[in-house]
C-alpha cells in the first residue's frame, strides 16, 4: 500500500501474533520448506501459506474458510508472514496449491513429521494416548474416484444428526494434555471398531513411545479381535460394551462394591480372559450416572415392553406341527426375553384343507391341523427391581494387571481430552471445521490443517499455564479473578483490541503496535521472544 505524505493506516493484529509465535517456536516453517519445496513460479513458499491457514483457522472470527483471501485484507501480513507478503498474495489458487501439495506428500505423514519436529522443541511426553473418531458433515455433491488414494465423502453414522448430509471421518490421538499426536482423515462410513486399532498401531510405529504408555479408547475399540491383536504388545484401557455376555452377567450380578478414592464412584475388581488376554475388569457404579438413568428408566421399560409385544405377535403368527413344538417355542421366547413373564399362555388349533383348497372342509374330509400360540406378557417386577438397583454401572478393562481400580478409573476419565479436541474443531468461534471444498483430496489435506490448528492452540495453552505455575503469576479470568489455568480462547479475547499503526512521514514508513496493556504484556513476557517479536 502506498501512503501519501503524513498519512496513516491501521490493521488488526489481535492474537494472530501468538499463533505465528507458536508456529515459529515449533520450527514448522523449515520442515515444510524441506518437505514441500517451493516451485519457481510461486510468490510465497508453502510454509508461509500453511502458517496463514493456521492463522485463519484460529481466527476467532465468523468468516468461513471459503472466504480465506478476504480474511487477510485488514491484517498486517508482512508482520505476521514475512516481508513482501501482501493480502493479495493469499488467494484461492495459492490456498488450493498448498492443499494439493500436502495431499501429494501425504497429510498424515506430514503431520507425523510435524509432531516429531515439535517434540524437539517442547517436552511432549505422552503417558496416555487417547484415541477416538468423529465425523464432519459437508455440503454439496462429491464423485468418489475409487483409486484408494483419497477418502470417500459419503453417508455414514452422523454424530450431528444430519442424516441428509455427506460426511468424512477423522481419527485422532491426543496426549494427557490434549496435544494431538496423530490424525488421519477417513471415509464417511468408516467403522470405529477397525479404525481405532489401526490408529493405535500407526501411532506406535510413528512415535518412539515409552513402554508404560496407555492407549485409552471407548467401547468401540473393545472387540475380541482387537483385544487379541493388541495382546500384551501395548497397554490399553477401554470401556467394555454391555452387549458382551460376560459383561452382562457381571453388570447384573450381586456384587459388594467398595467406595473409590473419588467418592462419587464405587467399584468391584474382577479378572477376565476375554479375547484370550488376561485382564483386570473394574465394575464401577457412578452415582451421577445412576441419577440420570433413573430419570429415563421407566420410559425405557415401557419401550422395551412394546418391542417385546411386537416380537411376541410375530411368534403368534407362526404355525407349529404339534402342541409340544408350540410350547417349546413359547418357552424359548421367554428364555430369550427373561425380563418378562406370561400372564396368559394358550395353545390353540386351527385346521386347513389339503392342497390349499378354499372354503370350509367337507364332512369326513382329511384336513391338516396346526397349532398357534396365544400369549400375553408383563414385566417380571423382581427383575425390574434388580435392574433399577444396578443402574449407573459400567465396566472398564485393562491388560495391565498392576493397575488398581482407582487408577483404572482415573486414567479412563482423561478420555475427555480427545473429546475436547473434537469440540474445539467444531467450535463455531474458530471455524476450523468449515468445509466448502469440492475435491476429496483437498478435504483430506484440510483435515490435517484443522488438527494442526489444535496442535498450535493446545501447545500455546499448555506453555502459558506452565509458565504461570513456574513464576507463581496469574491472569485475570472472565470474572476478574486470578487464575493459573486460563484457556487460550480467553487469552485471544484479551488481545482483541491490539492493532498495528503504519505512518508515512516524508517517505519514511513507521510501524507501531497499539493497545498493549499490562495483561497482554505479561502474557508475551511469559511466552518468550518468539511471541514478543510480533508485538514489540
Amino acid at each position: 500500500m502506498t501512503l501519501s505524505p503524513s498519512s496513516e493506516s491501521t490493521t488488526h493484529l489481535g492474537h494472530y501474533g501468538l499463533i505465528a509465535g507458536v508456529f515459529d517456536e515449533l520450527g514448522i516453517s523449515d520442515l515444510i520448506d524441506t518437505l514441500l519445496p517451493k516451485k519457481s513460479g510461486h510468490n510465497i513458499p508453502h510454509s508461509t501459506v500453511l502458517k496463514a491457514m493456521c492463522i485463519n483457522g484460529l481466527g476467532f472470527t465468523e468468516r468461513r474458510l471459503y472466504l480465506f483471501p478476504a480474511f487477510f485484507e485488514n491484517l498486517p501480513t508482512e508482520r505476521l508472514l514475512g516481508e513482501g507478503v501482501l493480502p493479495e498474495h493469499l488467494n484461492d489458487d495459492v490456498f488450493g496449491r498448498t492443499l494439493d501439495k500436502i495431499q501429494e506428500c501425504g497429510a498424515t505423514e506430514l503431520f507425523n513429521h510435524i509432531i516429531l519436529q515439535a517434540m524437539k522443541h517442547v517436552p511432549i511426553n505422552p503417558r496416555f494416548c487417547h484415541t477416538d473418531t468423529t465425523n464432519f458433515s459437508v455440503h454439496g455433491d462429491y464423485e468418489y474416484d475409487n483409486d484408494g488414494k483419497t477418502i470417500n465423502i459419503t453417508y455414514g453414522h452422523p454424530k450431528d444428526k444430519r442424516v441428509d448430509l455427506l460426511r468424512f471421518t477423522i481419527s485422532m490421538v491426543t496426549d494427557q494434555k490434549g496435544i494431538p499426536l496423530f490424525v488421519r482423515a477417513l471415509d464417511g462410513n468408516s467403522s470405529d471398531k477397525k479404525v481405532l486399532i489401526k490408529t493405535i498401531k500407526e501411532l506406535t510405529q510413528n512415535l518412539n513411545l515409552d513402554e508404560r504408555v496407555y492407549h485409552v479408547a471407548d467401547s468401540a475399540f473393545y472387540t475380541e479381535d482387537n483385544v487379541k491383536e493388541i495382546g500384551t504388545n501395548a497397554f490399553f484401557i477401554s470401556r467394555v460394551p454391555a452387549t458382551i455376555n460376560e459383561a452382562k452377567e457381571l453388570l447384573m450380578a450381586d456384587l459388594i462394591l467398595e467406595t473409590c478414592s473419588d467418592e462419587r464412584y464405587s467399584c468391584y475388581a474382577a479378572k477376565s480372559c476375554y479375547g484370550g488376554i488376561e485382564q483386570l475388569w473394574g465394575v464401577f457404579c457412578s452415582e451421577e450416572m445412576k441419577k440420570k438413568e433413573e430419570k429415563t428408566f421407566d420410559e425405557k421399560i415401557l419401550k422395551e415392553l412394546e418391542a417385546a409385544e411386537k416380537s411376541l405377535k410375530k411368534l403368534s403368527n407362526r404355525e407349529f406341527a404339534c402342541e409340544a413344538d408350540a410350547r417349546m417355542a413359547a418357552e424359548q421366547w421367554l428364555k430369550e426375553n427373561e425380563s418378562y413373564e406370561f400372564t396368559k399362555l394358550e395353545i390353540t388349533t386351527k385346521v386347513r384343507r389339503l392342497e390349499n383348497k378354499k372354503g370350509r372342509p367337507r364332512k369326513n374330509e382329511e384336513v391338516q391341523t396346526f397349532y398357534l400360540i396365544e400369549a400375553e406378557i408383563k414385566h417380571d417386577q423382581e427383575k425390574v427391581k434388580e435392574r433399577r438397583a444396578k443402574l449407573g454401572r459400567f465396566i472398564l478393562a485393562t491388560n495391565d494387571l498392576e493397575l488398581t481400580p482407582d487408577q483404572l478409573l482415573e486414567y479412563y476419565k482423561e478420555q475427555g481430552t480427545v473429546e475436547r479436541g473434537f469440540r474445539f474443531l467444531k467450535d463455531k468461534s474458530f471455524r476450523v471445521s468449515e468445509v466448502y471444498l469440492k475435491k476429496e483430496s483437498r478435504i483430506e489435506a484440510l483435515a490435517m490443517v484443522m488438527v494442526l490448528c489444535l496442535l498450535l492452540y493446545s501447545i500455546a495453552e499448555w506453555k502459558l499455564r506452565t509458565r504461570l505455575e513456574e513464576t507463581k503469576e496469574a491472569i485475570r479470568n472472565q470474572v476478574k479473578k486470578e487464575t493459573q489455568t486460563p484457556t487460550m480462547k480467553w487469552i485471544f479475547f484479551l488481545f482483541r483490541r491490539i492493532t498495528e499503526l503504519e505512518i508515512e512521514i516524508e517517505g519514511k514508513r513507521i510501524k507501531k503496535v497499539l493497545n498493549l496493556d499490562e495483561e497482554t504484556i505479561k502474557v508475551l513476557r511469559l511466552m518468550g521472544e518468539k511471541y514478543e517479536k510480533y508485538y514489540m
